[in-house]
């Protein structure tokens, strides 16, 4: 009997074993955090920490807030150590609500942008002052 046979039944019948709990919520990983301010007529928003589903939405809702009240809006990505596609999705659509800069991507999200192709969306530069300038 093959082996995908022979597990089929195992993984099907009723033993009266009870279900496993529902996984409980993956923690957001510490030390996620935004601030802002405003910098020679852009809003800037300062993102810190590890980025990802369960931690995205302070970042998100920030992003959303700046891009409808701001002409320009630059994104100082410095200080991210992590980040998953869904920050990815989170700056192509800031992109496309207004005019976004990313400042000074760390290694892992400059890396990150350059596997999926979104640096050739993405307006970077290496400073606040020249997002601003720009």
């Amino acid at each position: 009997m093959p082996w995908d046979e022979a597990g089929a039944p195992a993984l099907t019948r009723d033993a009266g074993v009870k279900p496993l709990p529902e996984q409980a919520p993956a923690i957001p990983p510490a030390g996620a955090a935004v601030s802002q301010y405003a910098w020679h007529g852009a809003w800037v928003v300062v993102a810190r920490g590890a980025y990802d589903m369960d931690s995205i939405t302070p970042l998100a809702d920030a992003l959303d807030a700046a891009v409808r009240n701001h002409p320009k809006v630059i994104l100082d990505a410095s200080g991210i150590t992590f980040a998953d596609s869904s920050l990815l999705n989170l700056l192509i659509f800031t992109h496309q609500a207004g005019t976004l800069r990313v400042v000074a991507p760390a290694p892992q999200l400059q890396r990150l942008c350059e596997i999926t192709g979104v640096d050739s969306v993405l307006e970077t530069r290496d400073s606040v002052d020249d997002a601003a300038a720009s």
